[in-house]
């Protein structure tokens, strides 16, 4: 199979994602975490606070916060059970779906996602960490000052002389290949930036200037870490600093052009032992295919894009300006913990044009530096909002664009069109007769391929994440829920909006609304 085929079938032709006859290996599943062994670990605290309060201006960080820095991006926070009834007959057999969960929601809760962070704090060794989040542990992968080798892997974009800490966000392949197959790899970017986004979030939140590095030489990078590219590789490279200056420009020795492999022979190779529990990996070939051709060997491929990929609705659809809110205030720890994604929980209601608002307008509103816009300035993501939308007070029933610049919504056409989507469900595991909002993330249906090449795809899949985590967490600070789905008809969504000939594409599907809560067993772990 060709990439671009592989591509295709990804979005539009799901059921050639997998073999007729493919069947998950339960009893052989991998755990949802790495587990290494024989490294030096240095242990985090477990005292996590409750809320999250923004640092004091120039404080130097420690240890300490940032471990709840971690714990509240990517730690386990909770033990849930969910039961199971399977009619036999003559009784009702009962099984449960035990699960640890994290605030961030990802595809079959297998988190597919590794974080792996450089440190430079005075209380602990300079190095490059793993993030142990089975044991809330941190452990020793290399040692040593990695400013020089990290900024020229990145082509110089970042000054990481003013970086505490710097966060790496990479992919192992068989996490969650082994239950999705191919399907898998579009899972495993969306995946990455709704991790991104918590990122950015939780650094938002206790003060952090962040910055994300799409563009870096991924075999140098992956060789610091000591990763095997055929089972693990790095998505992200996200800077962290209490300082304004990384938003700022910076380019030393620009017109310097550094390969991968002229700079993995400044360090030496890492040969660390790991474990996944699996006794049998099966080869992902087009997974490995992909990740080759989306590797950057040189600093001269890097690119800067304008954003014009931005889907703009049209000037001429009739245009329903918002209202003005204020600013959403809200308790980013307690929304955290309060998330849910419902399935058919959804319960039909009134959502005031308020609400919806506000729920558009903070959705869009997170500050997100990274390198591939011209401008240092607060970046757009190369993504929009569209949705269907039902029983909306003062919004008529239909489907519209969200046009950012002017805080509007521009109407694509009148009517209520539950049933049309209900039916274009896959899998129909969400009742759409009960939700008021049915949003649909839109972006450049070749997948910024013409830009980017094939690491456009996985870029723009990440940018979907962030903008889709954005989204659940203030649609959770507005009173209601949100579900991402992949299991919909990108085909039929296209032309409900008519935005096919403008070679666009739905590229995820995200019901909000009310909900009831879910009969589950659940415990929070938390000190």
């Amino acid at each position: 199979m060709n990439l671009e085929t592989f591509l295709h079938h990804l979005h539009f032709d799901t059921d050639k994602c997998a073999p007729p006859d493919w069947q998950v290996d339960w009893e052989d599943a991998p755990l949802p975490y790495k587990l290494y062994r024989g490294l030096p670990e240095i242990s985090l605290s477990g005292d996590v606070p409750l809320t999250l309060k923004r640092r004091e201006a120039h404080a130097e960080p420690g240890l300490e916060e940032l471990g709840h820095f971690l714990w509240y991006v990517y730690g386990i926070t909770q033990y849930a059970q969910t039961p199971f009834i399977k009619d036999t007959g003559e009784k009702a057999d009962v099984s449960y779906a035990q699960l640890l969960r994290r605030f961030v929601p990802s595809g079959g809760a297998l988190y597919p996602n590794e974080l792996y962070v450089y440190i430079k704090l005075e209380d602990v060794p300079t190095g490059i960490y793993h993030y142990d989040v089975a044991h809330h542990h941190l452990l020793l992968v290399r040692e040593g000052n990695q400013d020089f080798y990290l900024s020229k892997s990145l082509g110089n974009s970042c000054n990481l002389s003013d970086c505490f800490c710097t966060v790496f966000v990479s992919t192992v392949f068989w996490k969650n290949f082994y239950k999705y197959n191919n399907f898998s790899y579009r899972l495993q970017g969306l995946d990455a930036g709704v991790l991104i986004g918590q990122t950015l979030e939780v650094a938002n939140q206790m003060g952090f200037s962040s910055r994300v590095c799409y563009q870096f030489l991924d075999r140098s990078i992956n060789h610091l870490l000591g990763l095997s590219e055929q089972d693990e590789s790095v998505y992200a490279v996200i800077p962290l600093s209490i300082h304004p200056s990384i938003h700022g420009v910076y380019k030393d020795n620009c017109e310097e052009v550094v390969s991968d492999s002229e700079l993995i022979q400044e360090v030496p190779l890492l040969t660390h032992e790991s474990y996944n529990r699996s006794k049998r990996v099966i080869d992902y070939p087009m997974l490995r295919k992909m990740n080759e051709a989306s590797l950057l060997e040189t600093t001269n491929s890097f690119v800067k894009i304008r954003n014009d990929n931005r889907v703009k609705p049209a000037l001429g659809m009739e245009a329903m300006m918002l209202p003005f809110t204020e600013r959403l205030f809200f308790d980013l720890a307690s929304v955290c913990r309060e998330r849910r994604s419902p399935n058919f929980d959804f319960m039909i209601g009134k959502v005031s044009q308020t609400k919806v608002s506000t729920l558009l307008k903070e959705t869009f509103s997170l500050s997100y530096q990274n390198d591939l816009n011209e401008t240092h300035e607060n970046a757009e993501t190369r993504v929009s909002l569209y949705g269907s939308f039902y029983n909306v007070e003062g919004i008529p029933n239909g489907a519209y664009a969200y046009d950012q610049s002017t805080h509007a919504l521009r109407r694509i056409t009148q009517g209520d069109f539950r049933e049309y989507l209900q039916y274009g469900l896959t899998m129909p595991t969400v009742n759409l007769f009960q939700v008021p909002l049915v949003l649909h993330v839109v972006g450049d249906r070749d997948h910024l391929k013409k830009k980017l090449g094939y690491r456009g795809y996985r870029i723009q899949q990440m940018e979907t994440g962030i903008l889709v985590q954005r989204l659940l967490l203030m649609s959770c600070a507005l009173g209601m829920g949100g579900h991402p789905l992949l299991g919909f008809d990108a085909n039929q969504c296209d032309e409900l909006y008519g935005i096919h000939s403008k070679e666009k594409t739905s590229l995820i599907q995200i019901p909000v609304g009310p909900y009831l809560p879910r009969a589950w067993i659940k415990g929070n772990l938390i000190s």
